[in-house]
């Protein structure tokens, strides 16, 4: 049985331009929405022969209903690559691709890192911590994109406004994730590289927009979390987990402290810190060690920055912007000692 939900369409139209252009493609007869990730499968223009993967329309995903161009047959046959790459992404599948890793700068192995990692398990907290952080000048960030949610690093439009602000210095897209500013073979290696070659004092772990799910305890990206809070511990560095906290979510497991984060801090295997609101009095598993601060809210609010969570807005689910916010400013706080 395949697997792969392939069709032949033509694109009508380029609707936004960019690295993770949106198109409109003509498949079966039907006009339907799609991505074309130019750095991976190349330029695009209206009237070109595609091949789409429609798995994720079909299905009719919330986060990921749209089409993904495989292939490009009018004008996505000739890259040559990249110079100088030698390691593949997405190796040994139809995308592998080579890359130059970043761990290549970092030299050897020196412990401990002594810089602060924020854990982040939803994509949605990454703008609150970069801009609670960006709030004490002078700290250099950098966000490693791991496993969890989409692995194209071209997806987030936010990733490229906070490198446009100075919010985040460097994307690093790491293990399966790929596309970003550069790229790692692990979260260990980025972490490394990013402290000890690109002058980091602090980074950002998790994944990009969307995330996996089952409503199992295990079974969800939010998990992906647990192996960036295991690389930053044993990379000698501060560890903060920035909690996934809701006061709108309608999904009992969720609400107050998501069960996606108490079960990264059950199963933490090393001492952590938990960024909490102010006047949250949440009962932590043993090792997890609260930090609250008063974030504001009215200040990320006004910045422009994504205000919304899982089509909830900062009014309709305060407390995740506050958890999250907390997050940014524990960092800081970590970063300036």
């Amino acid at each position: 049985m395949t697997r792969l939900a392939l069709r032949r369409g033509v694109v009508v139209s380029v609707d936004r331009p960019g690295a993770a252009a949106q198109i409109t493609v003509e498949v079966g007869g039907e006009r339907r929405p799609a991505i074309s990730y130019e750095p991976t499968t190349g330029p695009v223009e209206a009237g070109d022969e595609v091949v789409v993967n429609v798995a994720a329309r079909d299905l009719g995903l919330g986060s990921g209903g749209f089409d993904v161009v495989h292939v490009n047959l009018t004008r996505g046959l000739a890259s040559g690559g990249t110079p100088d790459a030698h390691v593949m992404k997405l190796n040994y599948t139809s995308l592998q691709h080579a890359v130059v890793p970043v761990e290549e700068l970092a030299g050897e192995l020196s412990r401990p890192l002594g810089k602060p990692v924020a854990v982040v398990g939803l994509h949605g907290q990454l703008p609150c911590v970069a801009w609670a952080t960006g709030a004490r000048p002078g700290i250099r960030v950098g966000y490693v994109q791991t496993a969890g949610g989409a692995l194209p690093g071209e997806l987030s439009r936010t990733v490229g406004e906070l490198l446009e602000r100075g919010l985040l210095a460097d994307h690093v897209t790491a293990g399966p994730s790929f596309g970003g500013g550069r790229e790692a073979i692990t979260t260990a290696g980025a972490l490394h590289a990013g402290f000890a070659a690109l002058g980091w004092d602090a980074a950002i772990a998790g994944p990009g927009p969307g995330i996996l799910g089952s409503a199992t305890a295990l079974g969800h990206g939010g998990l992906a979390a647990l192996d960036s809070v295991h690389a930053a511990l044993a990379l000698g560095c501060t560890t903060v987990v920035v909690p996934r906290m809701s006061s709108g979510d309608a999904r009992p497991r969720h609400r107050g402290l998501s069960h996606h984060t108490r079960t990264v801090l059950e199963l933490a295997l090393g001492p952590v810190v938990v960024a909490l609101p102010a006047g949250e009095d949440v009962e932590l598993p043993e090792g997890a060690t609260p930090r609250a601060v008063e974030p504001d809210v009215a200040g990320y609010g006004s910045s422009g920055l994504p205000a919304h969570t899982m089509g909830r807005s900062m009014s309709e689910d305060e407390l995740f912007f506050r958890a999250a916010l907390a997050g940014g400013m524990v960092l800081a706080d970590e970063a300036s000692r």
